[in-house]
């Protein structure tokens, strides 16, 4: 049976709210039980939920990060930034971040399909960690702070924010530090100081994080990093680490806004094109989800018509992109057919990267596909969701 007409309608479980604690001026925490009285789901560090949010006559779903300790809580927890639309502009609010904050209390029952998300803590590792957050880019790395603070390993938390109206789970990251025996280190970086965070010292520096600031927190050696946040911050951080002399395969992300690849981002200003590295999979927002897994992209002086040749892989899968007219061959070691798409030069829509947004939804001219991860919401028939799905032998798709 093609991959494409399998029916995930019964991943969604309903869970109550049973707490909602507000975490700052902007950010509001809800915890999660079942309502079938079943067990918990097991989560790893950093992974996400993704809700069924009321929009209109229908619903959207909208994913929030883990950000409790998912191997010891008794409950599931997302934290949520309201979203609204700035003052006089014609930008809408936050369907789901407006519809958790403005209108679910204690009760309410919501449907949640299970954890997922590759951007995860390696447990397995024994190098020191480095988590970089910025804003609501806490919520996933608090979670691999709380397993992180069993652990033996040293590390860095820095959590970037504006100032102490809007930060959240100060008090959890300050109480994480103190109980660790010096082991985890904690930098807040605020970048507009009130004058009650001044008198109150609730923060360790003043404006942005720069090279010399991590230089000056971090001593040389062979890091983990993670990091998340706004596109901008992960921009930035990205291009300080690998001054610093990180390899891009030791740094992990995800971040808010519209998905791409990290290194191509960060590559832009130069205009130099490379092809982008294998990193690890990283994805998961709280709104929109990246999987910044190091697509590879051509030569810009290589024309689009001659992108597939010397692609031939062992699979024999041939893709052909009619709108484009061009037609490759899938290699073995590319995963999905958004990732063939990125390769071969062209640019379709996408967001989640992991079949749960329909973003890259197009429709599927001739030929069967499969799932690498199964879609929460089955696509039409004649569909297909390409950033998760391969081919199964030719394929036409409508791009």
């Amino acid at each position: 049976m093609p991959g494409w007409k399998r029916d995930m309608t019964d991943a969604f479980r309903k869970f109550r709210v049973t707490a909602r604690i507000r975490e700052s001026d902007v950010v509001t925490s809800f915890h999660f039980m079942p309502v079938d009285g079943g067990p918990l789901w097991q989560a790893l560090p950093a992974q996400y939920l993704t809700l069924r949010v009321p929009n209109g006559a229908g619903t959207v779903l909208k994913t929030y990060s883990l950000s409790g300790d998912v191997q010891q809580d008794n409950f599931h927890r997302i934290s949520v930034k309201r979203e609204g639309a700035p003052d006089g502009s014609d930008f809408p609010d936050g369907v789901g971040s407006c519809w958790l904050h403005d209108r679910v209390e204690e009760g309410h029952e919501i449907d949640i399909a299970p954890p997922r998300g590759g951007f995860v803590l390696d447990q397995a590792s024994i190098r020191p960690v480095v988590l970089l957050a910025g804003g609501i880019g806490i919520t996933p790395l608090l979670a691999m702070a709380k397993v992180l603070a069993r652990s033996n390993r040293q590390v860095w938390i820095v959590h970037a924010c504006e100032n102490g109206d809007v930060q959240a789970f100060g008090g959890e990251l300050k109480a994480l530090a103190a109980a660790s025996d010096g082991r985890i280190c904690l930098h807040v970086a605020y970048r507009q100081p009130t004058a009650r965070d001044r008198a109150e010292r609730g923060f360790d520096s003043e404006g942005l994080i720069d090279k010399a600031l991590l230089q000056s927190l971090l001593p040389f050696d062979d890091y983990d990093v993670y990091m998340c946040g706004p596109t901008a911050f992960m921009i930035a951080m990205y291009r300080l680490l690998r001054s610093l002399g990180i390899e891009k395969n030791r740094i992990a992300y995800e971040f808010f806004g519209a998905a791409s690849s990290l290194e191509k981002l960060a590559e832009q200003p130069i205009q130099v094109p490379r092809a982008a590295s294998r990193a690890p999979k990283a994805i998961a927002a709280l709104v929109h989800l990246t999987d910044p897994e190091a697509w590879a992209i051509p030569d810009a002086s290589e024309p689009l018509a001659n992108a597939g040749s010397g692609m031939a892989g062992n699979s024999g899968n041939i893709v052909r992109f009619a709108k484009s007219g061009v037609t490759v061959t899938m290699k073995d070691d590319v995963r999905t057919l958004l990732e063939l798409a990125e390769e071969t030069g062209l640019e379709p829509d996408f967001s989640c990267r992991s079949g749960i947004c329909n973003s890259c939804r197009c429709r599927l001219v001739e030929g069967k596909v499969s799932y690498l991860e199964e879609p929460l919401e089955t696509p039409p028939d004649g569909h297909v969701l390409i950033c998760c799905a391969r081919p199964e032998g030719h394929v036409v798709l409508d791009i």
